[in-house]
């Protein structure tokens, strides 16, 4: 098989363990009667040792290639869904949080650097199109899958079935399936400099800022759905049909990416995006139909997933040479400090305040980045 397809099945199974995790998570988490903040505390932990590691990790994957890291991170996706199903009460959920969002976090930067290096130029859009169709396919079955467990057999044997979504890819891995992809030529052994200096490229540091927006409201919607789900009164498998719509949304415009690509500038293409997922989070709270919230997560699906293809080309192109992965890191580095503190700052707000200005604080910020990126264009 080549290793693009290999790499985009790969990954799909571990999302949708790590992405059924966080869903099954907040749901679990609920039912043992924790508060919104406690869910947001949650949510936060799958992101702070990532925020903290991403940058170094992104430093050892330069040097030493994806095979290992994904067989790292591949087994501690595994380990951090099987831990509720061993023991399962509250306090279990944080080391999952934990180790699972630490552990993905490898995963991830590994195959956006691989993609990114084994395309051409030319490429680059268009395969990490197919990536970001992975992940919309894991993002819609993840849902379903942990609603309509969770519904028929309980949250330990949901747990359990997140869990064997890791075995092939851990097989595969152990079994040297993948061949190690043929990275660029290193330019010196010289350590680079220091990382922060990849931001005084202004080209960068607006993708940096973008990207960043665009996946603060991503874990928003997988934080906030689920929790203003559960308090209007839907059933785990209406949450998963709800956050299915989302995923369908995502899938149908990535398979649209390679007719995008020839039509619309990235820049353009961001500010529409931000501006339809904004919109779409400011109309989440005056709704608690089904029907209305799946048609409402269809536009935000739209407006989160367009625009992340071309700007992961744009990152990986603008990155100095043998600093890529590096550049990756750094990203997300930035977007998991933010998903550390904005699951608790919205969790407080929840508390103190209801689940509506969760909603309307993110579409604040989406429609402020939209104008951002509309002006700096």
């Amino acid at each position: 098989m080549r290793p693009l397809p290999l790499i985009i099945i790969l990954l799909v199974l571990n999302h949708v363990a790590f992405n059924g995790s966080r869903i099954a998570v907040a749901l679990f988490a609920i039912k043992q009667g924790a508060s919104t903040l406690t869910v947001g505390t949650l949510m936060a932990m799958y992101a702070l040792l990532p925020a903290l590691t991403s940058v170094a990790a992104g430093r050892w994957i330069d040097r030493s290639g994806i095979t290992r890291p994904m067989l790292i991170g591949t087994i501690g996706v595994g380990l951090g869904t099987l831990l509720p199903f061993l023991v399962p009460q509250l306090a279990t959920l944080y080391l999952t949080s934990v180790l699972v969002g630490l552990s993905f976090m490898l995963l991830n930067v590994s195959v956006y650097h691989a993609v990114g290096e084994m395309s051409a130029p030319e490429e680059r859009t268009v395969n990490f199109s197919y990536v970001a169709l992975g992940f919309s396919t894991s993002t819609f079955v993840a849902p379903m899958l942990t609603g309509i467990s969770i519904d028929a057999l309980g949250y330990r044997a949901c747990f359990l079935i997140l869990a064997l979504f890791t075995v092939l890819p851990l097989l595969a891995l152990w079994g040297r399936l993948l061949p190690e992809i043929t990275l660029r030529e290193k330019h010196d052994l010289t350590p680079p400099g220091p990382v922060f200096d990849l931001l005084r490229e202004p080209e960068l540091r607006r993708l940096f800022i973008a990207m960043a927006i665009l996946t603060v409201g991503w874990d928003i919607y997988n934080f906030a759905i689920p929790v203003y789900g559960a308090q209007i009164g839907l059933t785990p498998s209406q949450i998963g049909i709800v956050m299915g719509a989302f995923a369908a949304a995502t899938f149908a415009v990535r398979l649209a990416m390679p007719f995008i690509v020839n039509r619309i500038q990235p820049w353009p293409l961001l500010v529409a995006s931000l501006l339809v997922a904004g919109l779409a989070y400011l109309a989440v709270p005056f709704t608690d139909s089904v029907g209305v919230l799946m048609a409402i997560t269809f536009l935000l699906g739209l407006g989160l997933g367009a625009p992340q293809p071309m700007v992961l080309t744009l990152l990986h192109q603008s990155a100095p040479e043998g600093r890529a992965a590096e550049a990756l890191g750094l990203r997300t580095t930035l977007i998991n400090t933010s998903q550390t503190v904005m699951p608790l700052v919205f969790g407080a707000m929840g508390a103190a305040l209801g689940i509506a200005p969760l909603f309307w604080g993110m579409a604040a910020a989406m429609l402020g980045g939209s104008l951002f990126s509309r002006r700096k264009r």
